[in-house]
């Protein structure tokens, strides 16, 4: 049997985040576009060489990106909105980067995440105009690596399905001839990279494990005919990952010439699938068998039982070992975390880590023996040391686990009845207008958090500048006239790293660092034992802020499910327990917040979405126990106390019976970059309960006209009535600068009260 290891991607950001400041180098024009390019590829080949060092045998080439690798197929193909003024050809990084960011002329391509990963991608937008290949990059790195480092690499591509679901702006009619421009710039790039020299091609098709209809499997079907037949030389490997393989009698016939497959999220059912149909004779198998998104060291022993399995059943000729996905969702090297637990330490892998576990499990499974001395040994000892450790064990939260109740999860009143009481004790004007949460963290503060950290000047030195830049801030909203305030959240780098570092059973790394969208990474905090409240931990800066005005200052909290989705969390107990123990450690954090006189508290929870399983099948579970764990968290409120939250780049369509069930006063809903599809989706589903529309885009630097703004206005009360409504961005400033912010909100609150005035005039 033939056995080789490879990665089906690898993080593109850099140990030390070198690709994150190249790109925002470039942005701020501190360096030019020869520069800038130049730097971009000696990232490229560093990262290759690593990964060659390591022990990798076959590696990928196209996993990297200037940004997002969806808007790279876009660019790739002339997909170029017309508001880009795009002239067509190659597409300039001006062009590119307007279409992720935005420009003064036009607003950024809409963003959402990546299947139920915390990853954002770039929404390709189809506009009916004729596409081209405006430039192969693909054939650009894969010459590249050959010419470097004298490497043939695996180049790897968004496959032609999974490209036409994820994008947008066709319909039923112009599906079609969609379909049949995109065909045949697909096999331009397969053509030129076989006359190039590659001897294997890597489709991705991650949505081929999502739940696919007759029609289509049929496409698919087609698709993979069309590709075979005018490039019957390519050698592609149809890679899926994050589910079982839908459809798997029908699919895993398909021409191509090697299926990977994931044995970790997709474990039962490909096995499942295995047994009942069996495995192509002719086709390599790619097997996913490390989880490319947990940072948990692998038990090596039960890791080579289940690939020996597999070969076995499927009976394979030549195999692939790799993680179940791209390793973009973990962070780089756990070198750089000494000063972990010990015994947490030694149960962590991170990417590089990962690819030496597929190198021990490589060579055992072809030789029998041991790359390493004692790695079995040591992998089963670092997970049974970490089983034990005291933090998995604390007594007093399973006794508050222990006496949760069906009361702990309503509130006593209905929304109706609480409105009412809400709006005699808040006494807000009509269309109150507020933020999301965090204001802009400029370089000062990031400055001082840092000599902090860094115990260059003391806790109260640090105390002191958070609370004047609080008090600022304060002034600052009541200059823009904004109805309900928030502190701006100086004391926190991350919403849920900040929580996490004031309970009981997180830890925290010092490089541990995954790509969010774009430019933006962030350090998931890791949940590893028992999750414990010991203290209050907004209450004095909200309070602090609050004695500063007389407007209504929110409490600021982050849900127990995004918590849960945005943290790498321990796989011994159930994701639904964490949760609820989440859960219970925010619900007494509200009853503090309660105590001090907060009327307003924000449990934001933009990941509850996220988190839903691939297959609408598996969705009521996990539901159930993600709106239960947020009604833990909050139901033990007043009446009179109201609850707000947030969600990002929601599908409203497809999850207003999940909203509702929240029985949150208020959400607000990130939907600027696709608000006229929001408004029909409102139209055909109406909802009931407090609500507030994005009303710009912060995610973009330019600066929302009042006009612009008071159109939206317009539009949402066809579907939002004034009691319900209302008016704030799209979600928190904290990556804006402190101009464009002050200019945004004025705009906002000049359009809002626009509006009001209209109103009156219609009433007299």
């Amino acid at each position: 049997m033939k056995l080789i290891n490879t990665a089906i991607g690898y993080p593109y950001i850099g140990e030390n985040r070198e690709w994150k400041r190249t790109v925002e180098s470039f942005w701020k024009g501190a360096i030019s576009e020869e520069e800038f390019n130049l730097e971009m590829k000696a990232i490229r080949l560093d990262l290759l060489k690593r990964q060659e060092s390591l022990g990798l045998q076959l590696l990928t080439v196209g996993d990297f990106s200037f940004y997002d690798r969806m808007l790279d197929h876009a660019t790739m193909f002339g997909m170029v909105p017309a508001r880009y003024n795009w002239s067509g050809n190659v597409v300039e990084l001006t062009t590119y980067y307007a279409m992720a960011r935005g420009n003064d002329h036009a607003v950024a391509c809409e963003m959402t995440k990546w299947f139920n990963t915390n990853y954002h991608y770039i929404v390709p937008e189809y506009e009916g105009n004729t596409l081209q290949l405006t430039n192969n990059y693909l054939l650009d790195y894969f010459l590249e690596a050959k010419e470097e480092l004298g490497q043939i690499t695996k180049p790897t591509i968004i496959g032609p399905f999974t490209f036409l679901q994820l994008s947008k702006g066709y319909d039923r009619i112009s599906k079609a001839s969609f379909i049949l421009q995109l065909i045949p710039l697909y096999l331009q790039v397969i053509e030129q990279l076989v006359e190039a020299g590659a001897e294997w091609i890597q489709m991705e098709e991650p949505a081929l494990v999502l739940s696919l209809k007759a029609d289509d499997i049929k496409l698919v079907q087609e698709i993979y005919k069309q590709l075979a037949e005018k490039v019957p030389t390519a050698q592609i490997m149809l890679q899926t990952y994050f589910e079982g393989l839908s459809a798997f009698e029908e699919l895993s016939q398909l021409p191509v010439a090697g299926i990977g497959l994931d044995f970790v999220h997709g474990m039962k059912e490909n096995m499942s699938s295995l047994r009942n149909y069996g495995f192509p004779a002719n086709k390599v198998m790619g097997i996913g068998i490390l989880n490319g998104r947990d940072i948990w060291r692998s038990n090596l022993a039960e890791k080579v039982t289940s690939t020996e399995a597999i070969l076995s059943l499927s009976d394979v000729k030549e195999a692939w070992i790799q993680p179940s996905c791209s390793l973009q969702h973990v962070p780089v090297t756990k070198k750089s975390e000494a000063a972990l637990d010990e015994t947490l330490l030694n149960a962590l892998s991170f990417a590089d880590e990962k690819i030496t576990e597929l190198v021990h499990i490589t060579s055992y499974v072809l030789d029998k023996s041991w790359t390493g001395k004692g790695n079995i040994s040591q992998s089963m000892l670092a997970i049974e040391s970490l089983a034990q450790h005291e933090d998995r064990k604390n007594a007093r939260v399973k006794d508050l686990m222990s006496h949760v109740i069906p009361e702990h999860l309503r509130r006593p009143l209905s929304f109706t009845e609480r409105q009412q009481l809400q709006k005699d004790a808040l006494q807000l004007p009509d269309y109150p207008t507020t933020t999301i949460g965090s204001f802009p963290q400029s370089d000062e503060v990031k400055r001082t958090r840092t000599a902090w950290r860094k115990k260059k000047i003391t806790d109260i030195e640090y105390a002191e500048f958070v609370k004047s830049e609080t008090a600022r801030w304060i002034q600052i909203q009541e200059e823009i006239g904004l109805d309900v305030f928030v502190h701006g959240e100086f004391e926190r780098t991350d919403m849920v790293e900040y929580f996490g570092e004031k309970l009981k059973g997180f830890a925290f790394t010092k490089n541990a660092w995954v790509v969010s969208y774009g430019s933006r990474c962030v350090k998931p905090p890791i949940i590893y034992g028992d999750v414990e409240w010991t203290a209050p931990m907004t209450v004095k800066e909200i309070v602090d802020a609050q004695q500063l005005t007389t407007k209504y200052v929110k409490g600021m909290l982050t849900g127990p499910v995004t918590i849960l989705n945005w943290s790498f969390v321990r796989d011994d107990i159930p994701r639904e327990q964490v949760a609820n123990q989440i859960a219970i450690a925010l619900r007494e954090e509200i009853r503090e917040l309660e105590a001090a006189g907060i009327r307003i508290i924000q449990v934001d929870e933009p990941a509850l979405r996220e988190g839903l399983p691939l297959r609408k099948e598996k969705w009521n579970d996990y539901l159930s126990w993600g709106v239960n764990a947020f009604k833990l968290a909050t139901a033990s409120v007043k009446n009179e106390t109201q609850i707000h939250t947030h969600m990002c780049y929601c599908e409203f369509n497809d999850f207003i019976e999940p909203i509702r069930a929240l029985d949150a006063d208020v959400i607000s809903i990130e939907t600027s970059r696709s608000h006229g599809e929001l408004i029909q989706s409102l139209k055909q589903n109406r909802y009931e309960l407090g609500i507030g529309l994005g009303v710009y885009d912060i995610h973009s630097p330019r600066v929302p006209k009042v006009e612009e703004i008071h159109k939206i206005l317009t539009e949402s009360l066809e579907i939002v009535t004034k009691e319900q409504f209302w008016i704030n961005p799209d979600c928190g400033l904290k990556t804006r600068h402190e101009e464009e912010t002050i200019s945004s909100l004025k705009n906002m609150v000049a359009a809002t009260r626009k509006l009001r005035q209209q109103e009156q005039l219609i009433e007299s």
